[in-house]
């Protein structure tokens, strides 16, 4: 390896000098240039001695003339920052495996804002729902924040990669806070990389969001006007007692839902499942019920998985567990709730 840790090195294609922080593999290293750290091949560094000889002025310049009239050129800025929201970025680790081949051992990952707010964030890793690991920081305008490393293997165990954020300097018309969250498949990590690889890139990306969504602030309504149109208007103290009554056990087989259901695609099926969890979902929370027990079958587990990749979402389960059961078999699921 040309560069150890520590080296000073001189950045060939902007002229500038930094500092080597870490080896990634024989191609690569992680450069930090006054506060900002990024990767670079090291047939894109140099060392600085050289350059720093050349441009020692042997003979003292001539003076030059200056007149009154001479404005003074101002130095020319660096590429304006282009704010187009956060990013997960992912930075392989390669390494040659004892035939020879270059394979991937690990993804260092890092948060990305480019944006011009500063946030709070929560971030989560799941493998099959499971909690890997967690942090809660900051990441300032334009920063590039890491993460972690996360070994390649891993990937194959269904990974979440889950973000809370909110703002540093809190916005009356801006959200409290935002979720997004990434689920990636081992055949997507594959495409991207050798997407990567072909393009002679060093990272791949996913964005998390564009832009920080502003508050959602609710209409008022003229209740007497909608009372004097024959609309029944409650008390909101009273109002779980207009709603259909709430139920400890759903049973999602579609023909339990419809009894006209054969004709029906698999997409349309899914469709009326989903749209029954969510209406007892939600009927559940309202009556402050303390679990909910989902009977969504075996099968080829699409319905069972993304019913799963929802609660993760939801702030109100506090935990769920598909698990065998003597009246189900392994075809339900528990929901617990935190209020």
């Amino acid at each position: 390896m040309k560069f150890q840790i520590g080296d000073t090195v001189l950045i060939l294609h902007s002229n500038e000098e930094g500092e080597v922080i870490d080896i990634i593999n024989e191609k690569m290293v992680m450069v930090n240039v006054q506060g900002v750290r990024f990767p670079a091949y090291t047939d894109q560094l140099d060392f600085p001695y050289f350059k720093r000889f050349s441009e020692k002025k042997m003979f003292p310049a001539k003076k030059e003339k200056k007149y009154i009239d001479d404005i003074k050129k101002e130095k020319q800025s660096s590429a304006p920052k282009v704010a187009d929201g956060a990013w997960l970025t992912f930075l392989p680790v390669f390494h040659t495996d004892e035939f020879g081949d270059e394979v991937v051992e690990e993804l260092k990952v890092h948060l990305v804002n480019r944006t011009e707010a500063a946030y709070n964030f929560i971030y989560k890793l799941t493998y099959f729902g499971k909690p890997e690991f967690e942090l809660k920081n900051i990441v300032n305008p334009f920063e590039d924040f890491y993460l972690h490393d996360v070994d390649f293997a891993d990937l194959n165990d269904n990974p979440v990669f889950g973000f809370e954020f909110s703002l540093v300097q809190p916005d009356k018309k801006k959200a409290e806070y935002y979720e997004s969250s990434l689920k990636l498949k081992a055949k997507q990590l594959f495409t991207r990389i050798e997407e990567i690889k072909l393009k002679n890139e060093p990272t791949f990306s996913y964005k998390l969001f564009e832009k920080y969504p502003d508050r959602a602030f609710e209409e008022s309504f003229d209740m007497d006007h909608l009372a004097s149109k024959g609309y029944k208007i409650y008390d909101a103290k009273k109002a779980r007692q207009h709603l259909d009554p709430p139920r400890s056990i759903i049973d999602l087989h579609i023909e339990k839902l419809s009894d006209d259901w054969k004709h029906l695609s698999n997409y349309e099926i899914l469709s009326i499942q989903l749209k029954n969890f969510e209406k007892y979902y939600e009927l559940a929370l309202a009556h402050i019920q303390p679990s909910l027990i989902v009977i969504h079958g075996v099968g080829e587990g699409k319905l069972r998985d993304e019913i799963h990749d929802r609660l993760r979402l939801k702030r109100e389960v506090k935990s769920f567990v598909n698990q065998y059961d003597s009246r189900f078999g392994y075809g339900a699921t528990e929901i617990f709730f935190q209020y």
